[in-house]
């Protein structure tokens, strides 16, 4: 019983390793094929947005979470849910504004800088970019515009990696006429 249970563990320690590979493998790539850092952080953001509207109906049907009723709602269920499945970390939400339309989420360690070290040359990179466009693709499917972005990231020397997300909208269903 114990060997199944550490085959299962060192299974979920591999896959995640090799994801944290594979996607530096990517990003090294594409630092390869664009002439600056903030084209690769505009493509990574991209990348991040596209899986996102994809990743939405995944969450869904795996979390059974329903409608969330407010931003702060939202916001707990992208760390404790969210984050927790797909990377096996669950941030803290903090530093709300007072107007309750903007937060942080803290990561003490972030799963994809594993084995990561920025290049000198690659000070304007924003390692991590994809999970911005991830989670402002995913929101925009369930009704909700919101601007993403690293603030803080333990690749540029700060003690954690915080990543800022403010409501901008709640987006509306254009129904087509007659499917109300």
């Amino acid at each position: 019983m114990s060997r199944q249970s550490n085959r299962t563990t060192d299974s979920k320690k591999m896959n995640s390793e090799l994801f944290t590979l594979t996607y530096g493998a990517l990003v090294t790539q594409l630092c390869k094929d664009y002439e600056n850092d903030e084209e690769v952080n505009k493509q990574l953001d991209k990348m991040g947005y596209n899986i996102g509207v994809r990743l939405i109906e995944d969450f869904l049907a795996r979390s059974s979470v329903g409608r969330c009723q407010d931003f702060r709602e939202t916001a707990d269920v992208i760390a404790k849910v969210a984050f927790k499945t797909y990377l096996g970390v669950t941030p803290s939400v903090t530093n709300w504004s007072p107007a309750g339309d903007e937060f942080s989420l803290i990561l003490e360690s972030n799963p994809l800088v594993d084995f990561v070290e920025l290049p000198d040359n690659h000070n304007a990179l924003i390692y991590s970019n994809l999970l911005c466009g991830v989670l402002r693709g995913a929101l925009e499917m369930v009704q909700m515009a919101v601007d993403v972005k690293f603030v803080q990231d333990t690749l540029r020397g700060d003690n954690v990696t915080e990543i800022r997300m403010k409501f901008i909208k709640r987006i509306e269903e254009n129904l087509p006429a007659g499917d109300e």
